[in-house]
């Protein structure tokens, strides 16, 4: 679902069949919105074009926000194959934007967060409120996920970075 000048969230009808595949279509917003950004810098390097430069420094932006590992934002749902326990990492990111940039989008994520990192808080880190074998994933797979998911922050972080300074500087 889409509104304007506030963003976009998933709402599936009814829960995927595993973390797995959770975590699969959670990736596929923040690679495809990296790629369309990519797609933006080379076309702004190729032709000069400020605009396009702030184009693929927003795309970055936008996707490495996204990643922050809280539901219900993509992060939040990548992060759940390795850990629902890893939203809780979220939770300093979030106030940390907050103190930074206050921002009622930043309080409503937080508001829909709360049932989530709420459940990542019990001893079983809320897999019991899950299908059983909902969260039954190789760690190979677990690992996997991991190294994308740091990957892909990375090289967003960076990107995002190196791009704030060129614009900064002309």
């Amino acid at each position: 679902m889409f509104i304007p000048f506030v963003g976009a969230w998933i709402n599936l009808k009814e829960l995927p069949h595993d973390v797995h595949t959770e975590a699969y279509v959670g990736f596929a917003g923040p690679f495809v919105g990296t790629l369309a950004a990519l797609a933006c810098y080379w076309l702004a390097r190729t032709y000069d074009s400020q605009l396009l430069m702030a184009l693929s420094y927003s795309g970055f932006m936008i996707n490495l926000f996204n990643l922050i590992p809280i539901s219900p934002l993509d992060g939040g749902r990548i992060t759940a194959i390795i850990s629902p326990k890893v939203w809780l990492f979220g939770v300093p990111l979030l106030a940390a934007l907050f103190l930074y940039n206050p921002s009622p989008m930043l309080i409503l994520i937080a508001i829909l967060a709360f049932p989530q990192l709420k459940a990542a808080l019990q001893k079983d880190g809320g897999i019991s409120n899950m299908p059983a074998g909902y969260y039954d994933v190789p760690t190979e797979t677990r690992v996997n996920y991991a190294f994308y998911y740091l990957g892909l922050t990375g090289f967003l972080a960076i990107m995002s970075y190196q791009l704030h300074n060129a614009m900064a500087s002309q």
